[in-house]
């Protein structure tokens, strides 16, 4: 399976990743399955244990095979194991890559995780490890936070002793292994050597190019640019729809007959913006911003924009609701979808849960159903019937498989008379005239 690896060269032969989440699990295996020895780690042990009993939530799969099966099959090679102890993953591997997150709580970065992690590795290092950092980071964190600590732990010198490299991480969740494998790949070091030898680390997994750039800066900052701009293309969309729902057209029409244009790409407006890259990227860039006396109005306004989508949500569906005689307060929602995008097992700052926790908090019933997701919350409900059927109305907030094979026959059997769509996806879109016929309201975004 997989396009594996003829020969490895022995000093690459050799793999440890730190974290084993969205990221670091597929590229574990994608190490794995082209024939190098895999150490993941993670300092969650019950994921660990998961991990090792072949036990994954990803939606991921490759070349026609899923997550799961993929790690079953490395488990099996002994390629792949999971591990929390660190030190014996140092002490096995001389290549060592980063992929601990750096969260954003109350607007603010919390590099701690990260560098923790990272005075773990230089308490370890040996002469000749490389280090890969592949977490999404502040512009300039890998040269001045993370540099000095593994020097002074090690008592080694980076670029001499030790190689010192910075790659981002550009996949999507859902298509990582497809796109660490031809996705171009980014990498800078704090030397040449160092540049050199990651690049040829990462050429194992990545089957396209692998972009040597000048200095690692330009990588990190590339990286948070990627995200920011999407962030801003969504604002700006997201402005358009509110222009189009004034001016009484389908601004997903809208959006594919703009779309004709060669030279125009909009995106597709949704009920917001979700998932640990987007709605983070302008935090890891404004400490630096502050420090550098530059402003960033634009990207600032389109973040509180994207912020208080969910609030403008709900506050659609409530004036749809009172328009039509009925009260709010403990009106039954039914939500479809709660990943924080569509096809997705992660819930990680997702606007759908968000706009589940207003909805409660302005005194609605709730009863949300996703297939995929598999945390546990007190408002989910364990069958697609019991989010719609009595319900005032339904959101759809996020697409899953088995909602693309909801049909007109079904929603007209389970919705009750007088029933609200809040059809955020533009999934049932298809079915509005008749369902306005059989006495259903049907709203978009």
């Amino acid at each position: 399976m997989g396009i594996l690896v003829e020969k490895i060269e022995e000093r690459y032969k050799n793999v440890a990743v730190f974290g084993q989440g969205f990221v670091g699990l597929p590229l574990s295996l994608s190490f794995s399955f082209r024939g190098c020895n895999v150490y993941g780690v993670d300092v969650i042990k019950e994921l660990v244990d998961d991990i090792n009993s072949g036990i994954t939530y990803h939606t991921e799969s490759f070349e026609g095979k899923t997550i799961q099966e993929i790690l079953r099959e490395e488990l099996k090679s002994n390629r792949y194991r999971a591990t929390a102890d660190m030190e014996l993953a140092l002490k096995e591997c001389n290549n060592i890559i980063v992929t601990v997150g750096i969260p954003i709580r109350n607007g603010s970065h919390d590099i701690k995780d990260l560098l923790d992690c990272c005075t773990v590795i230089g308490k370890n290092l040996k002469k000749g490890d490389l280090v890969v950092i592949r977490s999404t980071v502040i512009p300039g964190t890998t040269e001045e936070k993370i540099l000095p600590i593994l020097e002074k732990e090690s008592n080694l010198k980076a670029g001499e002793d030790f190689y010192l490299a910075y790659s981002s991480e550009r996949i999507a969740e859902g298509h990582a292994f497809e796109e660490f494998a031809y996705m171009p790949t980014i990498v800078a070091g704090i030397n040449e050597e160092s540049a050199n030898k990651a690049k040829e680390l990462l050429s194992i997994v990545c089957k396209v190019d692998v972009i040597t750039a000048s200095n690692i800066k330009i990588v990190e900052t590339s990286k948070v640019f990627e995200n920011v701009q999407r962030d801003v293309n969504i604002a700006m969309v997201q402005e358009f729809a509110r222009f189009t729902e004034a001016l009484g057209i389908d601004i997903f029409e809208v959006v594919k007959v703009a779309n004709t244009h060669k030279r125009v790409k909009l995106l597709t407006p949704g009920p917001g913006v979700g998932g640990y890259c987007i709605p983070n990227a302008y935090h890891y860039l404004e400490p630096k911003a502050q420090e550098l006396g530059v402003s960033l109005d634009l990207l600032r306004l389109s973040r509180q924009k994207n912020a208080n989508l969910p609030e403008i949500m709900v506050t659609m569906l409530e004036e749809k609701l009172k328009s039509l005689g009925k009260d709010f307060k403990n009106s039954s929602i039914g939500v479809l979808g709660i990943a924080m995008k569509d096809y997705s097992n992660d819930d990680r700052i997702s606007p759908p849960i968000e706009i589940v926790n207003i909805l409660k908090n302005r005194g609605a019933k709730v009863f949300a159903y996703d297939p995929v997701v598999p945390t546990v919350y007190d408002f989910k409900v364990e069958k697609l019937d019991e989010a719609v059927k009595n319900m005032d109305a339904v959101m759809i907030l996020a697409k899953q498989r088995e909602f693309d094979a909801i049909d007109l026959e079904y929603l007209l059997n389970n919705l009750k008379n007088g029933a609200v769509i809040f059809d955020a996806k533009s999934l049932f879109i298809k079915y509005k005239n008749e369902l306005i016929e059989k006495g259903i309201h049907v709203m978009s975004i």
